[in-house]
């Protein structure tokens, strides 16, 4: 019985880090994860905040702190519009000035261009909020 629940540990173990993205720094330091159901946790695994399929960033109390819409537009808690990326990757700040971009390969930099980090596999949406917008 004890080798069955080890094994199906395991197994549900395997499965779950499948589902999570990893977001790092520059150096390539993990400094997070967002896993695909939305849940966004820190570098010491503990939850920061959600983002919902329908758009809706949560805090780690799962209060509502802002918004992203299909079109990219990215508002605060307020909703007041705070920022948009585009389908290029381009973030823009609320005055509509480039803060940074979102690389296909995952890739973030800021608006020198300099790489702060990477995002491989995370919704662009997703990681425009983790890194540029600090609503999480």
């Amino acid at each position: 019985m004890t080798k069955v629940l080890l094994a199906t540990l395991i197994a549900f173990l395997s499965v779950a880090s499948l589902s999570a993205q990893t977001v790092r720094d520059r150096n390539n330091m993990k400094i997070g994860t967002i896993e695909n159901q939305g849940t966004v946790r820190d570098a010491n695994n503990m939850k920061v905040g959600s983002i919902d399929n329908n758009g809706t960033v949560r805090d780690r109390n799962n209060m509502k702190v802002g918004s992203i819409s299909n079109d990219g537009t990215i508002r605060d808690r307020n909703n007041m519009k705070i920022g948009s990326v585009g389908n290029d990757g381009t973030v823009r700040d609320r005055n509509n000035m480039k803060i940074g971009s979102i690389g296909k390969d995952g890739t973030v930099r800021d608006r020198n261009n300099m790489k702060i980090g990477t995002a491989n596999g995370v919704n662009m949406f997703h990681t425009a909020v983790y890194y540029f917008f600090n609503l999480l």
